[in-house]
C-alpha cells in the first residue's frame, strides 16, 4: 500500500461513534470517518436522516449501522452504547456533533433569555455531551481511544448583536470546560479529549444566518480567510485528524476552524 493511500486509511479497522449524523457536521463527519476505513455507528433522533447518511456511507462503499436515539436520555444513551459495542465488539473513537440553536425556545441576551430556552439549550448541548462521555469511557479506556467534542467560536469569544444566544454561548464554554477537564483527568490512562470550535458554517442549523444579508455581508469581517461560510466537510477533515494516531500526542486543544474568526 502506498504512503498517500495509507495516509486516507488513518481509521481502518477502528470503530466510531458519531452523534447528530443525519445531517450537517455530524452527517459529513459520518461519511469522513467511514471514508478513511472507520466502521461507523451513527447516532440521530430522526430515523430518516439516519436512513439517508447511512445509505449514502454504504453506497461509497464504507461500513456504517444507525442508531436512532435521543442523547438527553440516560438509558437511551446507554442502551445505544451497548448496542454499538454487541455490534463491534470495540469502541475507538467518539464524536460528539449533537446541538442546537435554542432562539426557537426564547435563549438570547440573558436580559431576554427565557428558562425554557435556557434549560433546552444545556441540556441538548452540553448534557448530551457528558452522557454519551459518561458511557462511552469505559469501553474507550479499554482501546486507549480518541473524543472530539463539538464547540464554537461562541464559546471562545462573546458575540455582538447579531449573535446575541447566551445559553448557546454558556453550553458551548461548557463543552470546553469539560473536555479540558476529561483530557487532563483522562491523560495518564491514555484517552484523548479535543475540541472543535468551528465558526459559521454552511448547515441547516445556520440557515438564519445563511438568508440573512446583513450577516451575510459581514463575513469578509467574520471570517477573512474566504470571507464565506465554512463547510460541513472543514470541520468533519479536522475530526478526522484528532482521532486518528496523527494526532497521538495531541490532547486538551480547542482548535477553531473559523475562518479567522477568533484570530481577531
Amino acid at each position: 500500500m502506498s504512503d498517500e493511500r495509507a495516509a486516507m486509511l488513518r481509521l481502518h479497522d477502528k470503530v466510531a461513534i458519531v452523534t447528530g449524523a443525519g445531517s450537517g457536521i455530524g452527517r459529513a463527519t459520518a461519511h469522513r470517518f467511514a471514508s478513511e476505513g472507520a466502521h461507523v455507528a451513527a447516532l440521530d433522533r430522526s430515523a430518516d436522516a439516519l436512513a439517508e447518511t447511512v445509505a449514502a456511507i454504504t453506497a461509497g462503499g464504507g461500513t456504517a449501522l444507525p442508531f436512532v436515539v435521543d442523547v438527553t436520555h440516560t438509558d437511551e444513551v446507554q442502551q445505544t452504547v451497548e448496542r454499538v459495542l454487541a455490534a463491534w465488539g470495540r469502541l475507538d473513537a467518539l464524536f460528539n456533533g449533537v446541538g442546537i440553536s435554542g432562539r426557537r425556545w426564547g435563549d438570547g441576551p440573558v436580559d431576554q433569555c427565557t428558562e425554557e430556552g435556557w434549560d433546552q439549550v444545556l441540556q441538548v448541548n452540553l448534557k448530551s455531551m457528558f452522557l454519551v462521555c459518561k458511557y462511552t469511557l469505559p469501553a474507550l479506556l479499554v482501546t486507549r481511544g480518541a473524543v472530539v467534542n463539538l464547540s464554537s467560536v461562541l464559546g471562545l469569544v462573546g458575540g455582538d448583536e447579531d449573535f446575541a444566544t447566551h445559553a448557546y454561548a454558556a453550553s458551548k464554554a461548557g463543552i470546553i470546560g469539560l473536555s479540558r477537564a476529561m483530557a487532563a483527568f483522562y491523560a495518564p490512562q491514555g484517552v484523548r479529549v479535543n475540541v472543535i470550535a468551528p465558526g459559521l458554517i454552511a448547515t441547516p442549523m445556520s440557515r438564519r444566518a445563511q438568508d440573512d444579508p446583513h450577516i451575510l455581508g459581514r463575513l469578509a469581517q467574520l471570517q477573512p480567510l474566504t470571507g464565506a461560510l465554512g463547510l460541513p466537510e472543514d470541520v468533519a477533515a479536522t475530526a478526522a485528524y484528532l482521532v486518528s494516531d496523527d494526532a497521538r500526542f495531541v490532547t486538551g486543544v480547542v482548535l477553531p476552524v473559523d475562518g479567522g474568526w477568533t484570530v481577531r
